[in-house]
């Protein structure tokens, strides 16, 4: 750890404290809940709304010697109906069951921040498949390319996968669709929202409010416990290779300068105790402290939600548990972790401009649009942008946090969204450096709640138009004086400086 940051680190986060004995109590009651749902997928009533199917064929073909899950999104074993769904063919036919996950060398601007976190958090979904006697293969390379020739190799006679509403993770479902072979049914499972994106709506919702009601009346019938993945009865013929990890980080094509945090580490166990570390530290004053940067009350589960390493809702099942008690905090937690979050996925998988000005509302073009040679008061370049070296130390403040820790407190990232399209030529350079920073930094970046987040800042997605001003025409304003009367900014400002970012 780099000297004076261990500190820092502590004011900004509680990193779990949860005592050995208490973790070990924690995860033997989720185990037990599982087990008390079913011994097994295979006598859970699962529910086929949360499948369906890609290729034209259902079929699975009678000479075949294994199923395979293509994990992509979903990166955890327990608790991911996309697992649960191959098991249950497997165990249904009688096959043993494989598991594969493709590394492409590059993902839009991930650095190894991301790439990092995301292979740890693999290195245990490897450990934990060979401990349930399910083969785990890392394949290097892109679906389309590297995954229909192991189903003709390994005589795969069904494939799963789980659901992104991106274009880049749907165009890769689609050319592995059509590179497979014809008599090999394909099937995705949403396991990453709790209603399935394609349950929640047929359409785009316009907001929260449309889209509150309908998530909430079908929360009975899609938030159940979860079923255990077993270990598996069937052997695989041939066991899978081992994983080079090493290997694997020299085959990346992205940029090392980006290091990785230390306030997260990755992987399902540690994104469990930081669940229970909420709980039991910082739930209580969710609801009321949220949205002050100073107080330690957010979850900070995005990054692990965002990798899939925890699923959102195994999340849910435990906070609710203690809503008698902090029914607040309970109800703030879900509104931001279920309907928010999934508002998000809905807007990416119905509005294919979800990157671009282009998917703004035509109320929100028209009024950027007649407001785009304002005067503006400051002009800074992405690199200016980027250093945290602008006028404004509250915003330098959450950019430094940002680059430092890979997570900007939520609050502050509507203020420093709206203060880059206040400080750019243009709404389409705004919300381009917006998304490339927050992508670039972010643990969470690439993500439908990070492209929403600055749409509904920059571009009023998700929101009403306002009084008109200059600049920002009808979209909702934010300025320094109004984070005043919200939080001491001085105390936020005083724990990120410029020179932290060299230290």
């Amino acid at each position: 750890m780099r000297r004076g940051q261990g500190k820092r680190k502590a004011e900004v986060r509680e990193l779990p404290r949860v005592s050995r004995r208490r973790k070990e109590e924690e995860e033997e009651a989720v185990q037990e809940a599982r087990r008390r749902a079913a011994p097994s997928v295979r006598e859970f009533k699962y529910n086929k709304k949360r499948v369906r199917l890609v290729s034209q064929g259902s079929d699975l073909k009678a000479d075949a010697r294994c199923i395979l899950y293509w994990m992509s999104r979903d990166q955890r074993v327990q608790d991911n109906w996309a697992f649960l769904y191959a098991q249950r063919l497997a165990l249904k036919q009688e096959l043993p069951l494989h598991v594969c996950f493709c590394l492409v060398p590059k993902f839009l601007d991930a650095t190894i921040r991301h790439y990092g976190f995301m292979l740890r958090g693999l290195q245990e979904v490897a450990e934990e498949c060979g401990e349930l006697n399910i083969p785990f293969h890392l394949l290097l390379g892109y679906a389309k390319d590297v995954l229909p020739m192991f189903v003709v190799e390994h005589g795969v006679g069904g494939l799963v996968t789980d659901f992104c509403p991106l274009r880049l993770p749907r165009q890769w479902v689609e050319d592995v669709r059509e590179r497979l072979p014809e008599d090999v049914p394909f099937a995705q499972v949403d396991a990453h929202n709790i209603v399935p994106c394609w349950v929640a709506s047929p359409k785009q919702e316009y907001s929260a409010r449309t889209i509150r009601g309908k998530i909430h009346a079908q929360l009975p019938e899609f938030l159940t416990e979860f079923p255990p993945v077993i270990r598996h009865p069937y052997p695989p013929s041939c066991p899978a290779e081992p994983v080079a990890w090493e290997a694997c980080y020299s085959s990346l094509q992205v940029d090392h300068t980006v290091k990785e945090v230390e306030w997260a580490t990755p992987g399902t166990a540690a994104g469990l105790a930081m669940l229970q570390s909420f709980i039991a530290e910082r739930l209580k004053s969710f609801g009321s402290h949220r949205n002050d940067p100073n107080k330690a009350a957010l979850s900070n589960l995005s990054p692990w939600f965002h990798f899939g390493q925890v699923s959102t809702q195994r999340a849910i099942l435990e906070v609710q548990k203690h809503r008698g008690k902090y029914k607040e905090s309970v109800d703030a937690f879900v509104e931001e972790a279920v309907v928010r979050r999934e508002l998000a996925e809905n807007f990416c998988y119905y509005n294919e401009n979800y990157d671009s000005v282009q998917g703004a509302y035509d109320w929100a073009q028209t009024t950027l649009k007649l407001h785009a040679k304002d005067k503006r008061p400051f002009l800074y370049k992405l690199q200016e942008l980027e250093q945290g070296t602008t006028h404004d130390p509250l915003w330098n403040a959450a950019q430094l946090q940002m680059v430092r820790e890979g997570k900007m407190h939520g609050f502050l990232r509507m203020y420093w969204a709206k203060k880059i399209l206040e400080w750019t030529r243009s709404p389409e350079e705004a919300l381009q450096f917006a998304i490339y920073l927050n992508d670039r930094y972010e643990l969470d970046g690439r993500d439908p709640n990070g492209y929403v987040g600055c749409l509904w800042s920059i571009c009023g997605i998700h929101d009403q138009g306002w009084a008109e001003r200059a600049i920002f025409g009808k979209i909702r304003y934010m300025n320094y004086a109004g984070c005043k009367r919200k939080f001491d900014v001085g105390q936020f400002e005083r724990r990120y400086t410029p020179r932290t970012l060299s230290q």
